[in-house]
């Protein structure tokens, strides 16, 4: 029931967001950055191929047969991402559009030099489940089109939080997946589900990076400017008790949002550890696209990557 709510309120506020006046220098967006560049809000993606003889499960658990990985278009997918064309093209996003780079490439990145296939009958599709972030930022937009015209794949993206887009590989629906959490990604490869692909030497391929960054109304009642780190910030907003919009969905965002909560509050991902906090802590279970429109109705905190920020206030608070 309580997830119901949430994602009513969440389409109340889409559909009434276009109604908000702009502010008095022409903005709509009051919703601002408070708080970033702290070595604590580093934000690792990561391409992981799907293992074919991974072992299969559905929503239950229960074991899955009859599961066919596109192997030959997850690895053409992965080789052009992590070639110069691909690597170059991510790293430049956005910059033109808002004067900053949304994405950054790793130092000691894997690159690939490997002779990309021309996609066949049979490998035409390739499945990608990834995350909101690199979505909702565009990125895939951008990249995706280039890469399908050039090859002559056609790339099915399934979007949700790292979490959910774990799962659904796990369940036989993805051929690959690009998210953004170190600890599940560990867990999808020690439990069988990623393989190396030829010329790699990691299951798990950590290629580009940007920043979380903690948003909030331009008043920042909770001081969040001044904190002198982002784990300080989060403090001064809990203690506080000023209203704070939570991913609740095992993403890679919630993930990182909960290790930065005072480890006295007990703030976990189970709803019984914040029950006591519900009168400021809101836990949406929803994409981050949808908790950013939350955040900007309410005049709340919010912890987000910045790409999917900058989109955010470009679109003036309009998320597709």
């Amino acid at each position: 029931m309580k997830k119901f709510v949430s994602l009513l309120i969440v389409l109340l506020m889409v559909l009434s967001l276009s109604a908000v006046p702009a502010s008095a220098d022409g903005l709509v967006v009051d919703t601002c950055i408070l708080k970033e560049a702290d070595d604590d809000m580093i934000n690792n993606y990561s391409l992981l191929a799907v293992n074919p003889d991974a072992p299969w499960v559905d929503a239950d658990g229960n074991p899955v047969s009859d599961v066919k990985i596109n192997t030959v278009g997850a690895a053409a997918l992965i080789n052009w991402l992590l070639s110069e064309e691909g690597q170059t093209l991510a790293a430049n996003y956005g910059f033109e559009e808002y004067g900053e780079y949304l994405f950054y490439l790793k130092d000691g990145r894997p690159v690939s030099t490997a002779e990309i296939p021309a996609a066949t009958e049979e490998t035409k599709k390739i499945r990608l489940s990834t995350t909101t972030s690199v979505n909702d930022s565009g990125l895939l937009g951008y990249l995706l089109p280039i890469f399908e015209e050039k090859y002559g794949y056609e790339v099915e993206v399934y979007s949700a939080g790292t979490g959910k887009s774990i799962a659904n590989a796990k369940m036989g629906n993805a051929d690959l997946i690009l998210v953004h959490s170190k600890k599940q990604e560990e867990a999808f490869i020690a439990d069988g589900f990623s393989y190396v692909i030829d010329g790699m030497e990691n299951e798990r391929l950590n290629w580009m990076y940007n920043f979380f960054v903690l948003c909030g109304p331009s008043a920042d009642p909770a001081g969040v400017k001044d904190a002198a780190d982002v784990k300080a910030a989060f403090k001064a907003i809990a203690d506080g008790k000023y209203t704070f919009i939570s991913r609740g969905d095992g993403s890679g965002t919630h993930t990182k949002e909960l290790s930065l909560w005072p480890e006295e509050l007990g703030i976990t991902a189970e709803a019984e550890s914040f029950k006591d906090y519900t009168d400021w802590y809101i836990s949406a279970n929803t994409g981050m696209g949808a908790c950013l429109v939350m955040a900007e109705q309410m005049g709340a905190y919010i912890l987000t990557d910045k790409a999917t920020f900058l989109t955010f206030v470009a679109n003036d608070g309009v998320m597709g």
